[in-house]
């Protein structure tokens, strides 16, 4: 059992299925055979109904329309998560799918660690960013690869802050990605719009009232273990519901903490202690976690389980993955990409939106 997860449990949750889009989306819905996800792109004409009684599951599909019909209360109440419109997310709106470039100043983020250490090349870099389609930009000062070292306070700060400063005249929302609540504090002084924490604000005592008073949009994402051993065997008894679960504990603490709800992101943490197969089914179930309420991100960027797909180590190399895992995440409804490679996912994004309303061209 893992440290994050609780022995005993039990719930009720839903899938999206059947997903459709552009204009048989449109007239699907309209007939009362799908609903919208999150208000958005996405429609789905199925329901996977997932039971959980300890280690006990069942599943069973069945129509939207069926499942509309439910007197159910939790079911109700979760296709009413699933189907309610999201607010917008530091101006961004949630109706289109939104593309997160992101800047490491580090020098051993496992994909370009080094390449961006300089104040100047990474404040040069974002700025191709924003050019090439980014929507929001995730600034961070501490990799949080399999393997990777802690960064003090001060280290991480004296990083990220200069290219905060650079970049905030850009115009364009700026995230800091971090888990410790000195740097949120700081650089949200410097033009931080956004927090992007990768242990859910659960790192420090103080994580959960420094992202209240500051009063950010802040997503919340799992990982199982510390960087530094996350990936020695990681275990779920069912990898999807368990981050599930857990991601809704955190939404209830962020809540009580004073943290609006619709201010809220969650982030499955692809690669964060997860094993290939847990990856996968991540993203093929992804859909899943719209039942929580909030909007998703998806960071499966150049990622090493595309590597172990495709027999290949190299993570300058893993580009075409990058960009499927992206358009799938899409195609479930995920509202935020959050990448490496911009122009590409841009482009990719262009096409497979032109292609939902080909009547345009």
């Amino acid at each position: 059992m893992t440290e994050n997860m609780t022995e005993n449990r039990a719930g009720v949750y839903l899938r999206p299925g059947g997903l459709l889009g552009g204009a048989a989306a449109t007239l699907a819905v309209a007939q009362g055979k799908a609903g919208r996800i999150a208000g958005g792109w996405a429609a789905f004409s199925l329901v996977e109904i997932v039971h959980r009684t300890g280690k006990d599951i069942n599943r069973d599909w069945h129509s939207y329309a069926d499942i509309c019909n439910s007197k159910d209360p939790i079911i109700v109440k979760t296709l009413k998560q699933i189907e309610t419109p999201r607010s917008a997310i530091a101006g961004l709106a949630m109706s289109v799918p939104q593309i997160m470039g992101i800047v490491n100043v580090t020098p051993d983020s496992f994909s370009d660690g080094g390449e961006f250490l300089q104040s100047d090349v990474a404040i040069a870099h974002g700025r191709e960013l924003q050019a090439a389609g980014a929507s929001i930009l995730d600034i961070g000062g501490e990799s949080t690869r399999p393997g990777a070292a802690v960064v003090t306070e001060e280290e991480e700060a004296n990083r990220v802050i200069p290219v905060f400063k650079g970049l905030k005249s850009l115009g364009l929302p700026l995230s800091v990605d971090t888990r410790k609540p000195s740097v949120m504090r700081q650089a949200a002084a410097k033009g931080s719009g956004f927090i992007n924490d990768v242990t859910a604000l659960s790192f420090s005592p103080d994580s959960l009232q420094t992202a209240s008073q500051l009063a950010l949009p802040v997503c919340l994402m799992h990982a199982q273990g510390a960087p530094a051993t996350m990936q020695d065997n990681p275990q779920y008894d069912d990898v999807v519901l368990d981050i599930y679960d857990y991601l809704a504990r955190r939404i209830a603490a962020c809540i009580a903490a004073g943290i609006k709800a619709d201010q809220i992101v969650i982030d499955p943490g692809i690669g964060f202690g997860k094993s290939v197969r847990h990856n996968l089914a991540l993203i093929d179930e992804i859909a899943m976690f719209h039942g929580l309420g909030v909007p998703i991100l998806l960071g499966a960027s150049r990622k090493s389980f595309i590597g172990a797909v495709m027999g290949s180590g190299d993570a300058d190399k893993r580009l075409p993955g990058s960009l499927a895992a992206a358009l799938a995440g899409v195609k479930s409804g995920v509202q935020f990409l959050r990448v490496h490679d911009v122009t590409e996912t841009a482009q990719a994004l262009k096409v497979w939106q032109a292609s939902q309303t080909p009547s345009l061209f």
